[in-house]
């Protein structure tokens, strides 16, 4: 291919990629978010951490392939490709901290920084971060580029607050818990832009998952329950099967046009008025 066709490529729209934002989507995300911890935390314990690390990098190409080959949403491809990206941001993170001896507050200050690069080029690039405009390749680059972002983020922050300042893992998760009522009242109660409102949440939703995944998987002297990462991440797995199953028989996210939107939760429509320059 060469380079204008390459070019004509990524700009050629299509249907939309990614889904309707209900509350099927913040209870899915927030699953997956918790497998991606568990999954990370088992799978370095019981391989080679570098290995580990590679499988993950090969996982997340294999989905996201999956996912750009399919041109539109399929509830399939795009959670595998959610999953894998669950899975191998917690590892980024934490090879930082356990690999390089990074401290949690400069990982978290770092993934902030990348976020918001990735989010100033897509702004400038495509003058919109809505998700509901996301029917190109390029814009689904971005997506996925931000989406990794926001797990690498989330996974140092929530660490930050699980261990360096102590809080312990369920108290982290209550305390993520409540900032996600924050874009939630924000946006339903005081006209939030949603756009903000939904990166917001989901940011935060990657803390709160991976610290309830920590809290029950952990052992009891590390103040978790003991249950084990292993046995978290099949029954989070089990879980999130069920309800894509769901999803790809009823249909009941697929986005039917760009001019509905729903990024507040629970699957609220709200018309947002398109940014210039979005189409």
């Amino acid at each position: 291919m060469d380079e204008r066709r390459f070019l004509n490529w990524l700009t050629t729209r299509s249907s939309l990629r990614v889904p309707q934002i209900t509350v099927y989507f913040w209870v899915i995300k927030a699953l997956s978010t918790a497998m991606g911890e568990s999954t990370s935390d088992w799978s370095v314990h019981r391989v080679n951490p570098k290995l580990a690390v590679c499988l993950g990098f090969v996982g997340f190409v294999i989905a996201l392939v999956l996912q750009y080959s399919r041109h539109r949403y399929i509830a399939w491809t795009y959670w595998f490709a959610v999953v894998m990206v669950g899975v191998f941001g917690t590892m980024a993170a934490d090879v930082l901290h356990v690999g390089f001896g990074v401290p949690y507050a400069v990982s978290s200050a770092l993934y902030a920084v990348v976020l918001a690069v990735v989010f100033l080029a897509w702004e400038q690039t495509e003058k919109t971060l809505s998700i509901h405009s996301v029917d190109t390749p390029r814009r689904e680059a971005f997506y996925w580029a931000s989406v990794v972002a926001t797990f690498a983020l989330g996974t140092a922050v929530g660490d930050l607050t699980a261990t360096t300042f102590h809080l312990g893992y369920f108290s982290s998760g209550l305390m993520f818990a409540g900032l996600l009522f924050v874009p939630a009242v924000g946006y339903w109660r005081f006209h939030w832009n949603p756009v903000f409102s939904f990166w917001f949440a989901y940011v935060v939703t990657r803390p709160f998952g991976a610290s309830f995944a920590d809290w029950m998987g952990k052992p009891r002297s590390v103040g978790g329950l003991g249950f084990g990462d292993g046995r978290v991440a099949l029954v989070l797995t089990a879980a999130i099967f069920c309800m894509v199953a769901f999803l790809a028989i009823t249909r009941a996210d697929v986005q039917t046009t760009a001019g509905q939107h729903l990024e507040g939760a629970g699957g609220v429509a709200a018309e947002e008025p398109s940014p210039e320059g979005a189409d």
